[in-house]
């Protein structure tokens, strides 16, 4: 009788062990939060899968192209970490199609190291780290220098969509209130108002990494 106590016991004391290397504190399991990532492989992922690697706890682009979670997400929390190296560009599709231009047929967060000398004097307003692309900008000033780990969340409940970058919300949108056919960046984004589609990180070609990748079901 005293073993199976004693490995109920083991496996609470080993909980927030388990849960840490998952990427979620005890407060976000008990939220319903749950981890995308195991922290060791590319399990419950697909696309590009030999563009990015897995290892330690973090995804990395190797570069590669676009890496999307299996499943189809409509309302969600979803939280991560990234890091940029100096002039970084990556992105977060939400609510995208495979197999399709994710800023357009989806939507795609920006990530991108935006103070870098090479986007001086050309880089858009609806191109800064945090922008829905081509449709909202975002608050800039929020980004933690190249090679430093920074923290993001994007909120997407119905039309609702929101991303706070290390605590500050950076952008606050109402999508209802956008023409897809009408955007700042005067080109039609047929998947602005999808009500459903896969999360996933798009490469465009720099070594971006991931971790502690998360998310809560609304």
């Amino acid at each position: 009788m005293r073993r199976p106590l004693l490995t109920a016991l083991c496996l609470l004391c080993s909980m927030p062990a388990l849960l840490w290397a998952a990427g979620l504190s005890e407060e976000e399991a008990k939220d319903g939060f749950v981890s995308l990532f195991d922290g060791k492989s590319l399990d419950g992922w697909t696309g590009d899968t030999k563009g990015y690697v897995a290892q330690d706890g973090v995804i990395a682009c190797k570069p590669g192209g676009n890496l999307y979670v299996d499943k189809e997400y409509d309302n969600f929390i979803f939280r991560f970490e990234f890091k940029l190296p100096p002039g970084g560009n990556n992105g977060v599709g939400i609510r995208t199609p495979m197999g399709k231009n994710a800023a357009y047929h989806g939507m795609e967060i920006q990530i991108l190291d935006d103070g870098h000398q090479k986007y001086a004097g050309w880089l858009k307003e609806y191109q800064t780290h945090g922008s829905i692309y081509g449709v909202v900008p975002a608050k800039r000033g929020h980004l933690k220098p190249a090679g430093e780990w920074n923290t993001e969340e994007i909120l997407a409940d119905g039309p609702h969509v929101k991303v706070t970058l290390n605590g500050v919300v950076i952008v606050d949108a109402d999508l209802s209130k956008i023409d897809e056919n009408d955007t700042i960046d005067h080109r039609p984004h047929p998947g602005l108002h999808n009500e459903k589609g896969h999360i996933g990180f798009l490469g465009h070609g720099d070594q971006v990494e991931f971790r502690n990748i998360r998310i809560k079901e609304l």
